[in-house]
């Protein structure tokens, strides 16, 4: 597998930048719009948590987008870290024989 070799586009990136910048949208009133604490929103914002299950939910239906679109963002990201912090993977299984 060739890994990425941009980091990927965050999640909190994406939710800034492409919905509340352009729609004038406070964290603060997302977070009361979706039932959350504010700083649950800053931390996904400042790349401090992950978008859940729950939050690609509620994000999406506050957008109109799909869930998958913000968990295959976190997802993409979460690999990308992963692939930088691991060192060694271990060699597959595929090539065994059974016995």
């Amino acid at each position: 597998m060739k890994a990425m070799s941009r980091k990927p586009t965050s999640p909190g990136e994406i939710l800034n930048e492409e919905f509340l910048v352009p729609m004038e949208l406070t964290q603060k009133e997302l977070a009361d719009h979706i039932g959350c604490d504010i700083k649950v929103i800053n931390r996904i914002i400042n790349e401090r948590t992950s978008v859940t299950a729950e939050m690609a939910l509620k994000l999406a239906s506050a957008f109109k987008t799909t869930p998958d679109f913000w968990l295959n963002a976190q997802k993409a990201l979460d690999i990308y870290v992963s692939r930088r912090k691991l060192t060694k993977l271990p060699a597959s299984l595929m090539s065994r024989k059974a016995s």
